[in-house]
């Protein structure tokens, strides 16, 4: 069933509204990338749990980044942001988001201690751990005409990979890109966001593997409010720029099940700035078509009335 445009936006228990009684407190994830170490720790515990294919064996180019992004093959992707950026020494802000740069080539002695510190340049990188997001109002949802895509009483979302059809509506109607088709079946695949393991009480395994707690996994309410003191505390420290992204169920896709805490704008880390869930105007558009198609019938029949009167 298509969700209700005007009911899109609000806090909603995706559990309850999908028939369940007496679910469980939502459950998800919550990434803070400022305590990523970009160890890939995730990577491989969700592949050896899932029984993922391997895949990304060769480095890309892009930094230490070897998987490039979410695919049917790679459930969690690690993402290696460079910036290099001027050492704030005089006061002035910090320039963040710049481009590329020559780095200089390598010395006998730490950066800086040659040409002093107003000739030195910081270098950053922004590492995250992508995942699903597991929207509150999924489109993926919405679209799967086999009911291969279900929430599960976590509110979670599950492919039951054994029904899906490999149609691929899913794949263009995630916000986010998520979801892909593994190219020797064609079936679609995605995080789970280890359901087998949340039903017999376990973390799922990459935020068990997480090394520095990047990845958090609890009940949703608990993750937000753990969240926001974390930005404040950011922010108390001096970092500005921390802000929460997937965390606001007045967003345009309801809030998400997995969310993050950035150090910079979404696109930076190849996220959509402002996603909105592409179904949402799918009930006006049948409406308008059923309209159409109706004045097409009239104008029709008084055609064939009118010609043979």
């Amino acid at each position: 069933m298509l969700p209700d445009p005007n009911s899109l936006y609000g806090p909603l228990d995706p559990a309850p509204e999908a028939g369940y009684e007496d679910a469980p407190p939502r459950m998800g994830f919550f990434t803070d990338t400022s305590v990523c170490i970009g160890c890939k720790a995730c990577e491989v515990a969700c592949k050896e749990w899932n029984g993922v294919p391997e895949n990304g064996l060769d480095l890309l180019g892009m930094s230490y980044d070897n998987t490039g992004a979410l695919t049917a093959n790679s459930w969690r992707h690690v993402a290696f942001v460079e910036q290099p950026r001027p050492a704030d020494v005089l006061g002035e802000p910090v320039a963040t988001g710049a481009g590329p740069q020559f780095l200089g080539m390598p010395g006998s002695q730490p950066p800086g201690r040659g040409s002093g510190a107003q000739g030195r340049t910081d270098f950053r990188w922004l590492m995250m751990s992508d995942v699903c997001k597991h929207c509150t109002h999924a489109a993926c949802l919405d679209v799967c005409p086999t009911g291969s895509l279900f929430r599960t009483e976590f509110g979670t979302v599950v492919v039951q990979e054994d029904i899906c059809n490999g149609c691929g509506y899913c794949i263009s109607a995630c916000p986010y890109g998520v979801i892909d088709q593994r190219k020797d079946d064609g079936r679609a695949w995605k995080c789970t966001l280890c359901y087998d393991r949340l039903g017999a009480g376990m973390t799922p395994a990459c935020a068990q593997a997480c090394p520095t707690e990047s990845i958090q996994y609890g009940p949703l309410d608990e993750l937000r409010e753990r969240a926001a003191a974390r930005v404040g505390t950011l922010h108390e420290r001096g970092v500005p720029e921390a802000r929460l992204y997937g965390h606001d169920p007045a967003d345009g896709v309801g809030g998400d099940g997995a969310f993050f805490l950035l150090l910079d704008e979404p696109e930076v880390y190849g996220l959509p700035p402002d996603p909105v869930v592409t179904t949402r105007d799918l009930p006006k558009m049948w409406k308008r078509a059923g309209l159409a198609a109706l004045a097409m019938a009239a104008a029709t029949v008084a055609a064939f009335v009118g010609g043979s009167s």
